[in-house]
């Protein structure tokens, strides 16, 4: 009896996983038009940036190449500044909403698991808010052009962000002090 309660709590395990559905991204990104500095309103809490208190920020600059500069940045807790620097790559077309991120060395950009996913999966039409995730959706961001959101735009986010399958109870406000 035991081995079928453990087998069938293993298949509806199985199934719910296979039922969540595929991660959409919106159809097309403006790159040129995305770049500039980003707020950080809210994230899954993830290890890399568990020292960060305060005040999260990413500025995107386009490249000669063709790749995006990317440059984090948040004050911890002593009050000191932390910022990281890496590089972004688009996957596809130059309108492309899927991108690869890393943070690794550049001498180690040929190994592919330096590079993780940023999905850009909810955008309004005038480049002010934006969610950025990945396909397991075990990743997520609430950028903003200011450090504050009106209240409405950010729940029918959190809204999208519901239909498509993410737990809001996950969701972490980070803290904007800039006026």
């Amino acid at each position: 009896m035991k081995k079928i309660l453990i087998t069938a709590l293993l298949v509806l395990l199985s199934l719910s996983a296979l039922s969540q559905e595929a991660l959409t991204t919106v159809a097309s990104v403006n790159v040129p038009r995305y770049m500039g500095t980003w707020y950080e309103i809210a994230k899954y809490p993830n290890w890399f940036q568990r020292k960060c208190v305060s005040n999260t920020s990413a500025q995107y600059s386009t490249q000669p190449d063709g790749t995006v500069r990317v440059q984090n940045r948040c004050t911890q807790e002593d009050g000191k500044v932390s910022e990281a620097i890496g590089q972004a790559r688009q996957i596809g077309a130059s309108t492309s909403p899927k991108l690869e991120v890393r943070f690794a060395p550049e001498w180690l950009s040929f190994l592919p698991f330096v590079w993780g996913n940023y999905w850009v999966i909810d955008l309004d039409p005038d480049y002010q808010l934006v969610a950025v995730s990945e396909p397991k959706r075990e990743y997520l961001w609430v950028l903003s052009r200011t450090p504050e959101v009106p209240a409405k735009a950010y729940e029918e986010l959190l809204a999208r962000l519901e239909k498509k399958g993410f737990d809001l109870k996950k969701l972490e406000k980070s803290k904007q002090t800039r006026p």
